[in-house]
């Protein structure tokens, strides 16, 4: 609780509460005190003790924390359960309803002093903007959600700190989303701090990242990690509504306790229902390896997984990330057409802040399919737009492979200058495969690596 009004504050709301309900100063005050003290208390002239106010809280019918920061008896309680409606509104993709309800209640937190609700609500809006792809709105929330979590234990401080890489990252900004997810999981595994949920949060988050740059193998042990962590639960949704349910209804009855245990409960379901999105990169990551073993029917099969995940949890951009990977399997399996219509449908989903790196990736491989298809006009007009792309989000290790399919494409058409400066752009940005310039990778968990379960098989 935040620390008691001024003694002028509370004596104004004693008195107000005092004449609501019909009370003299005797009446109030009996048996334990005196008519003269209420009068000095109400008047702001003495600082009244714990005791002193619990007895006067007692007697007008309210609690004592109404009394003492004039917050409405079960307002946190009230409120977390209004962010349990706000978290089932956007585990459903209902991004917009539910940052209106995140809104009101950070407001009427940040009213009241709730320095944890406010934080939640803040971090809510977050995910709402991230699913709408408001970036820049996104990461000021992630920003001020942990101001409110500075004094908090780092796994308390996670999802913030992960919000924000993901925003960064969702931009374009590839190293810096790394650092911020390395460097947390370093701190919790070197400090001890192994909390599943967070190293969950974490590992699944770096994935992407560490795939735009490159770094495969550091993202193959991510999605291992990830994966072997996942909670498993049979209906999430349907639990946590029913707790939601008991919360409103203890909450009626005064039981306060047991209904914040059963809006804990909700909220953590929510939270895994929100993880499907994370679980979900899992299944694309297991595809794009079986996609470089040459295994493209589970390939094929493991993206499609994440893909119709994906579009369950209506998380646009990350589903149309999942769907370059897809096209890129079809295509190699011969259906370059059903590739291309892939492409063209999701390519609207991108730009230059959101999503660069798999934007470029539709363009060369529409590029590709293009020149199969000998027309080499619309080829360079993709593989043009895709350099442009990468070379803006600094994907080092894609830019030299594009730049190498720019020079042959432009040599084959007779412009052997314009091919040789497309060569040396490549040359200029090739890096060694698997590596993200950020030195080694984090300390991991303890008891890793956990053997693969009958149904889970190694990648």
């Amino acid at each position: 609780m935040r620390e008691r009004d001024e003694p002028e504050v509370v004596g104004r709301r004693v008195q107000r509460l005092r004449a609501q309900r019909g009370l003299t100063q005797r009446q109030l005050a009996e048996p334990a005190y005196t008519p003269a003290y209420i009068s000095t208390l109400e008047a702001g002239r003495v600082r009244a003790s714990d005791e002193a106010l619990r007895h006067i809280a007692d007697r007008l019918g309210v609690a004592f924390e109404e009394l003492a920061v004039g917050r409405p008896a079960h307002l946190a309680t009230g409120l977390r359960l209004r962010l349990t409606e706000a978290q089932r509104l956007l585990a459903d993709g209902r991004a917009e309803e539910a940052a209106v309800q995140y809104g009101l209640v950070r407001a009427e937190a940040e009213a009241h002093g709730l320095g944890c609700e406010q934080a939640d609500a803040l971090l809510g809006l977050g995910e709402c903007a991230l699913e709408t792809g408001a970036l820049s709105e996104a990461r000021d929330c992630f920003e001020r959600a942990e101001e409110h979590l500075a004094g908090k234990a780092l796994p308390m401080r996670v999802p913030a700190v992960r919000g924000r890489a993901v925003a960064h990252y969702l931009a374009g900004e590839l190293r810096y989303a790394v650092y911020l997810l390395e460097s947390t999981l370093d701190e919790l595994n070197r400090g001890g701090l192994h909390d599943p949920d967070a190293l969950l949060l974490l590992y699944a988050s770096v994935i992407g990242p560490y795939m735009d740059m490159g770094a495969h193998a550091r993202a193959a042990q991510a999605a291992e990690f990830a994966l072997a962590l996942a909670p498993r639960a049979g209906d999430p949704a349907l639990i946590a509504r029913m707790h939601r349910s008991v919360a409103r209804t203890l909450l009626a009855e005064g039981r306060i306790a047991e209904a914040d245990a059963s809006l804990a409960k909700a909220a953590e379901l929510y939270a895994q229902l929100r993880l499907r999105t994370e679980l979900a990169n899992c299944h694309w990551m297991r595809g794009y390896v079986y996609a470089q073993n040459g295994e493209l029917d589970r390939a094929e099969e493991e993206l499609r997984q994440a893909h119709t995940m994906l579009a369950r949890t209506r998380a646009a951009l990350y589903r149309s990330q999942a769907a370059v990977e897809l096209a890129d399997v079809l295509h190699r399996r011969g259906r370059s057409e059903e590739a291309a219509e892939l492409l063209e449908g999701v390519l609207g989903d991108f730009s230059s802040e959101r999503g660069a790196v798999h934007a470029a990736a539709a363009h060369r491989l529409l590029g590709i399919i293009a020149e199969d298809a000998r027309d080499t006009e619309a080829a360079e007009e993709h593989y043009v737009r895709a350099l442009s792309l990468l070379e803006r989000a600094g994907a080092a290790g894609d830019l030299a492979d594009l730049c190498r399919l720019l020079g042959d494409l432009l040599r084959r058409t007779g412009r052997t200058e314009a091919a040789l400066d497309a060569y040396r752009t490549g040359l200029g940005h090739r890096t060694a495969p698997g590596t993200t310039t950020l030195g080694p990778a984090p300390a991991q968990p303890p008891l890793w690596p956990v053997p693969p379960s009958p149904d889970r098989p190694p990648l």
